[in-house]
Formats: C-alpha cells, sequence, structure tokens
C-alpha cells in the first residue's frame, strides 16, 4: 500500500471528534484499522482506551534497548465537523494533482506518510525504536496525547505530520482564554445616579488591552512567529434598553508565544484594569483563566532539526523553517521532555475548511523524506 491508497483509505472512515460533533461515530473504526494494517506490517501493536470507544493506536518497530535513538511518529486520527463542505467529505477523490476530502490534510495524509515510512525504514532495518502514536481528541482537548505521555510513553524525538507544506516547523503559538465577569448595578435608565454599566466598564477594559495589543506586544516578537495577539471573542450583557446593565462577561483570547504564559496574559489584564480603576473606581470584575495551552519551541540547532534538514536536502527539497500558526499536540510533547517538531504535507490553511486536500506529490516527498530520516534517526547511537 502506497501513501495515497492509504490516505484514501484513511479518509473513507467517518472519524469526526464526537465532543465537537455530537453523535459522530468517533476514532474507534479508523483505529481499528490502523491497529490492524500495522500488525501485518510487523510492528507491535497496543489499542489503549483513552475515553469510552475511544482508543490511542501505539505501534512499535525495532528495539528499545539496542543503545540507538528511538523516535516517536505522533498524528491525531480525529476529525472536524464536515457542514458547509463542497466536495464529499468521507470519499477520497483525487482531481489535478490532489486528494480531496475531511482529513486528507488535517491530517490523514500525514499519518499516512509517516506509517508507510515507517514501514518502509523497518524493511532497510532499524537499531533503534521507532514509536507510531495515533492519537484521538487533538481537535479538540488533546486527551490522546495527554494519556499518551501519562502511560509513560516517550522518545529521544517525535515528529508530528500536521500539514505544514513540507516546511519544518519547530515553533508555534500558545493560546490562553480568560472570562471577565464584569459588574455593574441595575437601575432605571434614567437613574444615573444608581445605575452603574458593567457594559461600558467591560468596554473600557478592551480598549485598554486593545492598547496592549498595539504597544507592548508589537515591541515584543519571536523570529518565526512574529508577536503575540489578543481579540475579544465572546459578549454578554445587559437585560433591556432602559436598564443599567449589571453583568457583561467577555471571553478573551490570547495568543502567547514560546516564554509567555497565563499568568503573562494576567498581569497585562490586571495592568488593563487598573488604568480603567483610575477613572471608574467602583469597576467591579471577576476574571478565570478557563483553558491555557503552552506555545511550543524547539531550537534550530536541536539533533532533530538538522538531520531533517538534511534529509530534505538529500532529497533535493526545499529546507525551509517556518512557525506554524495552528496550535498542535507538539506542545505537550515539549512539556513532557520530548522534542517535537511539525513536518508534514498538506495545508494548515486548508484545515477545517470548506475545501480540503493534499497534493499527492508533497504526500510522496514528505514520505520520501520521513523514510530516509526515520532509518538515519533510529540506527544513531545515543
Amino acid at each position: 500500500m502506497n501513501p495515497a491508497e492509504l490516505t484514501a483509505a484513511l479518509v473513507g472512515f467517518d472519524s469526526r471528534n464526537p465532543t465537537l460533533v455530537p453523535g459522530a461515530p468517533g476514532e474507534h473504526q479508523v483505529a481499528v484499522f490502523l491497529a490492524n494494517l500495522l500488525e501485518t506490517w510487523g510492528f507491535r501493536v497496543e489499542l489503549h482506551e483513552v475515553v469510552s470507544g475511544r482508543f490511542n493506536v501505539i505501534a512499535r518497530g525495532g528495539r528499545s534497548d539496542a543503545g540507538t535513538r528511538s523516535l516517536m511518529l505522533n498524528g491525531h486520527i480525529d476529525v472536524v465537523g464536515v457542514e458547509g463542505m463542497n466536495h464529499l467529505p468521507f470519499t477520497a477523490r483525487v482531481a489535478d494533482g490532489n486528494m480531496y476530502g475531511r482529513g486528507s490534510a488535517d491530517m490523514k495524509g500525514g499519518i499516512a506518510a509517516m506509517c508507510v515510512a515507517a514501514r518502509d525504514a523497518m524493511k532497510v532495518g532499524v537499531d533503534g525504536e521507532i514509536i507510531i502514536a495515533l492519537v484521538i481528541d487533538e481537535e479538540y482537548e488533546s486527551l490522546g496525547t495527554r494519556a499518551l505521555i501519562a502511560s509513560g510513553v516517550t522518545a529521544d524525538a517525535a515528529i508530528i505530520t500536521e500539514p505544514t507544506r513540507l516546511a519544518l516547523c519547530p515553533a508555534h503559538r500558545g493560546f490562553v482564554w480568560i472570562r471577565l465577569d464584569v459588574h455593574g448595578r441595575a437601575a432605571h435608565g434614567s437613574r444615573y445616579d444608581l445605575g452603574v454599566d458593567a457594559i461600558t466598564h467591560a468596554a473600557l477594559i478592551i480598549a485598554e488591552l486593545d492598547r496592549v495589543q498595539r504597544r507592548t506586544l508589537q515591541q515584543r516578537t519571536h523570529p518565526l512567529l512574529g508577536r503575540g495577539s489578543l481579540h475579544a471573542s465572546l459578549i454578554a450583557g445587559g437585560t433591556g434598553l432602559s436598564t443599567y446593565p449589571d453583568l457583561c462577561s467577555v471571553d478573551i483570547e490570547r495568543r502567547t508565544l514560546p516564554g509567555e504564559t497565563a499568568r503573562t496574559f494576567l498581569d497585562e489584564l490586571a495592568a488593563a484594569t487598573a488604568m480603567v480603576r483610575n477613572t471608574h473606581p467602583d469597576l467591579n470584575v471577576d476574571v478565570s483563566v478557563t483553558t491555557s495551552q503552552a506555545a511550543s519551541d524547539v531550537s534550530r540547532d536541536a539533533p532533530i532539526m538538522v538531520e531533517l534538514l538534511e534529509a530534505l536536502e538529500l532529497e533535493r527539497l526545499p529546507s525551509r523553517v517556518e512557525g506554524l500558526s495552528a496550535w498542535t499536540d507538539a506542545a505537550l510533547l515539549n512539556e513532557a521532555g520530548i522534542p517535537a517538531i511539525c513536518f508534514g504535507p498538506g495545508d494548515i490553511a486548508l484545515a477545517h475548511s470548506a475545501t480540503e486536500y493534499v497534493p499527492l506529490l508533497e504526500l510522496d516527498a514528505a514520505t520520501r523524506v520521513l523514510t530516509r530520516f526515520v532509518h538515519s534517526w533510529c540506527n544513531t547511537p545515543r
């Protein structure tokens, strides 16, 4: 089975994440298919149930005790919903050198490339260990990779075959979601002497945060990722046109650079609210962090970067190093001490879109590069 055939087979499974799409079947069928396939290819395979009916697939090849390096190839088998798509989501179709289907780019094409590459590297022979980790739920809470790490699975380095257009992506932003509950005092619209306008107070905080974005964040940059950012995502408040609103709730997302954390945003927010309180001493706001995911960053001098760039050059492909716009499970692996970068076929801009495809030339190129790299990496002493 070649990478295009495997991609087509994987696209054919409806593996929509049931947390994102209520009633969706989830990853079970595609997990079982891949487990059986990898077993026939000579890998030692385990299915790990993460939540009811949803399994990670862990496939191992080579040896863990050979004194040579281990490598994890990681990819998520869940996909997002299909509303608004302009082609059949779960029937792979090839046209103009591209394969269309939900998950073709994000990231069943990448999974096909890494599985075939691992198989082909094993045929040539590896001394170290190859770990194929096919995980659930990356599109929502990353329960699969979290469970993988918690179970003790580790490696000397990892590649996540997210769509990068064959660029090496050692860094991506993190994010923090914060809820502001701004409290006012309800009163008749004519009683300015009694009412406290929660919506206006919330707007003043947002305006101060906008100044932080335009002044502070512009000065703090990363060579691959540029600057961090923030935006007000959701807002709700008020009960009627002639009533002072007693509550305004705002959800704000802050995209963070490596080295920035939820604490960074909380400090920025504290400074913004202090500025508002200087002119509105009755400001009353509760702040809560609802979600926080770390940024990811691997040095360009790290062995996995240097050697994967060499593999690209040997395959006569451009050696591009870029930042990735989207968050990935690489951040979790890096936090766990496993240097993890993203490299794969397809364009992240097509992920979750109405038209999703993976170029077949990129699929083949990614497989060749990964085969060469896996063989070299897993035959090098630690």
